[in-house]
């Protein structure tokens, strides 16, 4: 696979997790850059990963996967935008709680958005691609889409605050919901 074609896929498959690093700029506060670097590695290592694990899983494990990956994601994104709200709206003040960036929190948004990626290392399986190269490639770029998704969130969340916190969860609920729906199509 040429090497053109290697970054718009790893463009493509960073999309989510830009989306869902922009929410949590949103709900940091002001964002140091080291706030964006631990985003940016949680999703930017999963995102490199997941393909190996699927390169490497195959047909027979990848069916077991997708029979409920959807739902997975699904619950995770709804159920962490729903705190979120509930945490901008319950705390009574314009001063959203701040996210969490600590393992529990990351450790399911990071694997929410790069289960897509495991099916593109399956498919990785039965074409000529040089893998070490193309993980390394996926994961350097989310790393720098999500740190900018943090960024560009916490601009907003900075001048915007409760509403900006709001509009993050109800974000995440709705790539969960469309997940969803994209799993039943």
């Amino acid at each position: 696979m040429p090497t053109v074609q290697l970054f718009l896929l790893a463009i493509g498959l960073s999309m989510d997790a830009f989306a869902v690093a922009v929410t949590l700029g949103l709900g940091v506060g002001k964002a140091t850059w080291r706030n964006a670097l631990v985003v940016g590695l949680y999703f930017g290592a999963f995102q490199a990963g997941m393909p190996l694990v699927g390169f490497f899983a195959a047909q027979g494990f990848a069916g077991y996967i997708r029979a409920f990956d959807t739902y997975v994601v699904f619950v995770l994104l709804v159920f962490l935008g729903g705190k979120m709200i509930h945490g901008a709206i319950g705390s009574g003040s314009d001063t959203p709680a701040v996210v969490s960036l600590a393992p529990r929190i990351m450790l399911p948004f990071a694997l929410a958005t790069s289960i897509d990626a495991m099916a593109v290392g399956i498919s990785f399986a039965f074409l000529e691609v040089n893998v070490a190269a193309a993980v390394l490639l996926i994961g350097a770029v989310t790393l720098v889409i999500s740190m900018a998704g943090v960024r560009i969130g916490s601009f907003f969340g900075e001048r915007f605050k409760t509403k900006a916190t709001v509009a993050g969860g109800l974000i995440l609920i709705f790539i969960g919901v469309k997940v969803l729906v994209e799993g039943f199509l």
